[in-house]
């Protein structure tokens, strides 16, 4: 790792969370054009768009949210 990088992570650890997330978010999208970056969300509203068909036609059934952590927690184990 270049010294220029290295004091860019060193300073980017020390950032809550939060801020981490922020910046790697950017980072990542940094290497999308925006042609691509379109057409990712596109695909993932497409996606999000045939969940929910699927669901309200009885697709798919929802799972709450208590027993999606609980199944996590337990992976986590």
């Amino acid at each position: 790792m270049l010294a220029e990088s290295k004091e860019i992570f060193n300073k980017a650890v020390s950032l809550p969370p939060f801020e981490r997330i922020e910046i790697i978010e950017n980072l990542f999208f940094s290497l999308d054009s925006e042609k691509d970056r379109n057409r990712i969300d596109k695909l993932w509203a497409n996606e999000a768009e045939d969940r929910i068909d699927a669901f309200e036609n009885g697709e798919i059934k929802s799972i709450s949210s208590s027993d999606v952590f609980d199944k996590i927690n337990s992976l986590r184990k």
